[in-house]
């Protein structure tokens, strides 16, 4: 017999694990499926060990189409594919985006969702270990720390940066958003407070839930115009269906909830029709408006050999493993990127301009790093204007989808980008960083660049910070593809609940508004307010 559940939730990641915690919590019968593997590996709760987890199994390394915007180069999207998804491969890094993401929600269609609407909500799922007030919330299931460890180079970034006119900001999700200073992260006592281990390992012994892993979602069932189950394959290729007493929750990411959508016949009737597959629901918007956050390096060399390179080898590596084995502090209980900052580079009265700073020289997957010892500065486009699609390569779910990214094809996207890039040169030869650094390797060792090489420069190193959203978009209008409580207009008992639900990107890293929207889908699936 098919069996059925009173939820199935479609990918465990940030999304995914919260709903299915506060619904099994709540009396509820789930069936959790994740496409990867556990998340039962000591990089992933190691938190300066991380890195080691993208670019395996345990990751989607979703590619964009060759751009234009970046000179014909194609650029690497990392997913999570675990149990916690992101969460669990990601840099840690709590941040809210600011007042004005969420109030321009409210403006363009999504009562309810304005910053006084979600305040609440991400109060109640934090359990913040320094700070509290109107702003934080201290009984809630994530664990948000300040880092155990803070590497020197760390330091004389945050001092560079108000050297160069930024003020010094301990809280970045308090009551303003910019400035300099050190992340706060989702980790406690030095180990990684993913979704899965915040949320879902407390329900994990609950007869009411199912989680199956390497289950791999093909399709949605649909009868009489609504969602009744899923179609999926284990790893082994077996294929499996399970139904559904209420509604079906896709929380598969700002690219796997989309590519889903429209293996399903939920899309653009034209796009479903190239690839025979019969048409569910018309959504136009399904796939389109699609956003990422896109940064551009500045790399200095440091006189002394003080940066990370070599710190995972050798003698040293045995010393940093021992340390934190013994007392979780030390170099792995770093998230790497541990400090940053925000700024208003176009003087508009709200940051534009996010930098994550890295204590060693960092390249992409398509390229090495500069060589030696250094620094990495990279200025993030924080409400980027351009925009993409996420499209279907074929009807064979196994195949990977077709992303048009379109970056850096705005104009104004340049221009936020070169001003970016100009503030972290000035930081770098601030006092507190030009002791420590010998050179800036790129964009140049001259200090006077103009700004057709700066955006040369941007073109050439463009990379995302892996924030794929906005393809599932919110709203009323004709190319939303979820009302206001998630629902996906015109079929009956589907919702989406993850980072695809934006109908803007927010400014700043993604995952802490990602469980945001879930805790608020889980609210609207039980019929109760946020509190």
């Amino acid at each position: 017999m098919t069996p059925t559940f009173d939820y199935i939730v479609v990918g465990a990641g940030s999304g995914g694990c919260v709903v299915t915690q506060r619904l099994v919590a709540a009396g509820k019968s789930v069936l959790l499926l994740e496409a990867g593997p556990s998340d039962n590996i000591p990089s992933i709760h190691v938190p300066g060990a991380f890195l080691r987890v993208i670019g395996t199994k345990r990751t989607w390394m979703y590619r964009t189409e060759p751009e234009a915007g970046v000179l014909g180069r194609q650029m690497y999207v990392p997913q999570g594919r675990t149990l916690g998804g992101g969460s669990s491969v990601n840099a840690m890094i709590y941040i809210r985006g600011q007042r004005q993401d969420y109030d321009r929600w409210a403006e363009i269609g999504c009562d309810g969702w304005s910053y006084e609407d979600v305040l609440p909500v991400f109060r109640r799922s934090e359990k913040n270990q320094r700070l509290a007030g109107p702003y934080h919330g201290n009984d809630g299931p994530l664990f948000v720390s300040d880092a155990l460890y803070q590497h020197p180079l760390s330091s004389a970034f945050v001092r560079a940066a108000q050297q160069a006119g930024l003020p010094f900001n301990d809280d970045f999700n308090g009551e303003r958003q910019e400035g300099a200073g050190f992340y706060q992260t989702t980790t406690m006592n030095g180990r990684r407070s993913s979704t899965a281990a915040a949320y879902l390992k407390s329900v994990r012994s609950n007869p009411l839930l199912t989680v199956r892993t390497g289950a791999s979602v093909e399709r949605l069932l649909i009868e009489n115009g609504a969602a009744s189950g899923v179609a999926y394959r284990d790893a082994a290729g077996h294929r499996y269906e399970a139904r559904v007493r209420e509604e079906c929750i896709l929380a598969a990411g700002g690219i796997g909830s989309a590519k889903l959508l429209l293996l399903s016949g939920i899309g653009h009737e034209e796009e479903l029709a190239r690839h025979n597959i019969g048409v569910n629901r018309h959504l136009p918007g399904v796939g389109e408006n699609f956003q990422d956050h896109v940064a551009a390096s500045v790399y200095g060399q440091t006189r002394q050999p003080i940066s990370l390179v070599g710190a995972e080898k050798g003698f040293r590596a045995v010393r940093h493993g021992l340390q934190y084995l013994i007392s979780k502090t030390g170099l792995l209980a770093s998230n790497v990127i541990e400090a940053g900052a925000f700024a208003d580079t176009a003087g508009r009265g709200r940051p534009d301009v996010q930098i994550h700073f890295v204590p060693s020289l960092v390249g992409d997957f398509d390229r090495a790093p500069p060589p030696g010892h250094g620094i990495t500065i990279n200025p993030c486009i924080l409400r980027p204007a351009s925009r993409g699609t996420v499209k279907l390569r074929s009807p064979n779910p196994q195949d990977p989808p077709l992303i048009v990214a379109n970056n850096l094809t705005a104009p104004e996207d340049i221009d936020t980008i070169v001003r970016g890039l100009k503030l972290c040169r000035r930081i770098m030869r601030a006092p507190a960083l030009s002791a420590l650094i010998e050179r800036e390797i790129l964009p140049s060792a001259d200090e006077y660049v103009g700004d057709s090489d700066l955006e040369h420069h941007a073109r050439t190193f463009a990379k995302t910070v892996y924030h794929p959203s906005c393809t599932c978009k919110m709203g009323t209008d004709a190319m939303a593809v979820v009302d206001p409580r998630l629902r996906v207009h015109g079929v009956p008992r589907l919702r989406v609940a993850d980072v695809s639900v934006m109908p803007e990107l927010v400014s700043g890293n993604t995952n802490a508004p990602t469980i945001m929207i879930a805790e608020r889908c889980a609210d609207f699936l039980l019929d109760r307010h946020a509190r």
